[in-house]
């Protein structure tokens, strides 16, 4: 054999050695975006099943407002409804499924800050179990929302250094989509005590 055809084949070798490397390597950032992805989706999830169970506690309260109840019921159903699978985590599907998320968080609130004006609801003792677990709620979803942003984020970063890109479509990896502030979220909110 020809000394340059040895070069070529030494080289091709390096190149299908590293396109193997490669693609194992993100088979296994795939799974652990998945992997996290399945937790964001148990996180939320919980919150959904959680408030299904608030809504009947509040339902106990005859002289509740029923139309902030209508908009907490829809949102859940809403928030619900939206599922996105782990291996089509693009940014576009990813705020579609937030802004979901969104209301339901809007909603939550709106019923917990109306709650206020009831003081027979607010002691019952399922209210006040609901509103710690709702509060846990929340944290994990924060907690786990970043562990997910960690690993696309390395996963994305991997996928755009060069020559990594090249490759990456003929593997069929896409760039994964974050769960993003929502806005007005940078603004601190204007506290005032009556003065």
């Amino acid at each position: 054999m020809k000394r340059s055809t040895i070069i070529l084949l030494v080289v091709l070798g390096a190149i299908v050695l590293w396109a193997i490397s490669f693609q194992r390597g993100m088979v296994g950032m795939n799974e652990g975006v998945a992997a996290q992805w399945s937790n964001v989706e148990n996180a939320y999830q919980l919150r959904a099943d959680k408030t299904k169970n608030i809504v009947e506690i509040i339902k106990g309260s005859a002289d509740f407002e029923q139309k902030t109840l209508t908009d907490v019921v829809e949102a859940r159903a809403k928030a619900t409804s939206i599922q996105l699978k782990a291996d089509d985590l693009t940014p576009e599907k990813m705020a579609q499924f937030e802004a979901a998320q969104q209301q339901l968080s809007g909603a939550l609130s709106r019923l917990m800050v109306t709650v206020e004006r009831y003081p027979d609801l607010k002691t019952t003792q399922a209210f006040r179990d609901f509103q710690a677990q709702y509060e846990g709620m929340e944290n994990r979803i924060g907690v786990e929302r970043r562990k997910f942003n960690d690993l696309a984020r390395a996963f994305n970063s991997k996928l755009k250094m060069f020559p990594n890109n090249l490759f990456a479509g003929m593997f069929g990896f896409t760039e994964k989509g974050y769960f993003k502030a929502q806005e007005g979220t940078d603004v601190a909110p204007d506290i005032n005590f009556g003065k």
